[in-house]
């Protein structure tokens, strides 16, 4: 009588002889499985993606230091109300501009998205804020 022997997966594994195109397939779908899985869940960005977020961090930098550099304006509460009397983007980030906060040291201009940053940031803050912030710094001097 012959025993019913079954066989580890270690047996089985010392076995195994693949041919060359099985070996071809696995490696290729191992590629495209490493490629799908590192773009989805890895955090893998192509150089275009990657350029384009390193502008946007530089632009959002550039636009703390241009609404600091404002704000640190003796007549800020002046120039905050003239900024919010122009309507359009394009008119409050060419005031920006011109006004030269969004320019950075090194720099002969500002940056368009850095300037549209800063006119947006400004554009939102409240008058109060700025004159309740301006009379708390005399206060502590």
């Amino acid at each position: 009588m012959e025993r019913n022997h079954k066989r580890t997966l270690g047996q089985r594994w010392e076995e195994l002889q693949p041919t060359k195109a099985i070996l071809g397939w696995a490696c290729i779908a191992t590629a495209v499985a490493t490629i799908a899985i590192g773009f989805t869940f890895g955090g893998w960005v192509t150089g275009g993606t990657a350029q384009q977020m390193g502008d946007e961090a530089r632009a959002e930098l550039a636009a703390i230091v241009c609404v600091d550099r404002f704000l640190a304006g003796g007549d800020a509460n002046a120039q905050l109300a003239e900024l919010k009397d122009f309507r359009s983007s394009y008119q409050q980030r060419q005031f920006v501009e011109a006004g030269g906060w969004a320019t950075m040291p090194n720099m002969e201009s500002a940056t368009r998205q850095a300037a549209s940053l800063c006119a947006q940031t400004l554009a939102a803050l409240e008058m109060e804020s700025t004159a309740s912030a301006a009379s708390a710094e005399t206060v502590s001097e």
